[in-house]
């Protein structure tokens, strides 16, 4: 052996600034449950978001569910809406301000009193300069009425400097509230084509991830804004378009290993009407939510009541159906036994992700080695 120790010190030290950054940019996935959903309800209609599992159910019942699970129901019953975001967007539109002045402190007294399902947040509008003063008061008086953990939504979001523009307002609002550094955190909505491919060629969605400087909990596919901006027409508008596969295709690259969440958009064949149309929107609906979790998309929007007995059936089959082939190749991994297929470390951690997904959301209620395991292995 021809190295010293002054070899290895002196290439550690070449590699230190990499190193740290590698750390602070690329730590892994986020630890903790993430929700299979955000459901979006305009701020002036939030009264009855608590009444959406009882829609539901009743949906299921006069329209004969194609897909018969007693899981489905009772996940309905107990925990319709997993993440419930408050729109003051595109949902809710443009008013007065007093009149939006008077629905953000409703929506804030609403939460407060609870119940609510385990994650909450709220849709601003964007930082551009047609609704940007509005954008701050909206988010301004929340916090007023409302401090309990919750997640901003940053719309149509279209360079750099917006983000950071947002981080550097969470950090006043942070010191003007009291709250923890940190406390507040923000979704970015991919919306546009330039925030993908930015105005010189290079990719936009990574920069957009930086300049957070780690506040971006998750990137969010818009469906429709997004396949206008790029010229596709109206008919053909779909979260499956090419383009919108492109896009999406970029964002995983772009948030893999940082601990930013990815989460499809909607559909917005709504599953209402006689039973014919009713079952065709599920039909549709039950196939795109199992085509994004295929496709590594954990998460999706849901628009109305209707939508939720379909995304819960597809999200359960998608686990189940894995389950009992990811205990098997996890369990030969840990014993180190000769299969027909060679996985290494990052596809066990793969594995484990998997079941404990499975078991957040309730489609699994055993997945096969104790939960402490699969954590410690993801």
């Amino acid at each position: 052996m021809r190295l010293t120790e002054d070899d290895y010190h002196e290439i550690d030290a070449s590699l230190a600034a990499h190193d740290a950054f590698l750390k602070a940019r690329y730590p892994g996935e986020r630890p903790g449950r993430q929700p299979v959903h955000t459901v979006y309800v305009p701020a002036d209609r939030l009264d009855d978001f608590r009444d959406w599992g009882g829609i539901a159910l009743d949906a299921m019942d006069r329209h004969d569910f194609p897909w018969s699970d007693p899981a489905v129901r009772a996940k309905l019953a107990a925990e319709p809406i997993e993440d419930l975001r408050v729109d003051f967007e595109d949902g809710y539109g443009v008013r007065d301000d007093d009149q939006e002045d008077a629905a953000v402190r409703k929506a804030a007294e609403i939460l407060a009193d609870g119940p609510r399902p385990p994650f909450v947040g709220l849709r601003i509008k964007s930082l551009e300069a047609a609704t940007r003063h509005r954008s701050l008061r909206t988010l301004d008086l929340f916090l007023e009425s409302y401090q309990d953990l919750f997640t901003i939504t940053l719309p149509k979001v279209s360079g750099s400097d917006q983000v950071r523009t947002m981080v550097t307002l969470c950090e006043r609002l942070e010191r003007s509230y009291g709250l923890s550094a940190g406390a507040l955190t923000f979704e970015i909505q991919i919306e546009l084509p330039s925030a993908v491919l930015a105005a010189d060629g290079s990719a936009a969605v990574a920069p957009l991830i930086t300049a957070a400087d780690g506040r971006c909990t998750g990137l969010h596919y818009g469906t429709y804004d997004y396949s206008a901006a790029a010229g596709v027409a109206a008919a053909y508008q779909s979260m499956e378009h090419p383009a919108a596969d492109y896009a999406k295709a970029v964002m995983q690259a772009a948030a893999a290993q940082t601990g930013v969440r990815l989460s499809d958009g909607s559909t917005n064949v709504l599953p209402v009407g006689g039973t014919a149309d009713v079952r065709a929107a599920w039909q549709l609906h039950h196939r795109l939510v199992r085509r994004s979790l295929e496709r590594g998309y954990y998460q999706g929007w849901d628009l109305h009541p209707a939508q939720l007995p379909t995304r819960y059936a597809a999200t359960y089959e998608f686990f189940r159906d894995g389950r009992d082939a990811a205990v098997t190749r996890l369990r030969r991994y840990l014993d180190r036994q000769d299969s027909g297929i060679a996985d290494e470390p990052a596809t066990a951690r793969a594995l484990a992700g998997y079941l404990l997904r499975g078991l957040d959301c309730g489609a699994l209620t055993d997945a096969g080695l104790p939960r402490e395991q699969l954590t410690a292995l993801a």
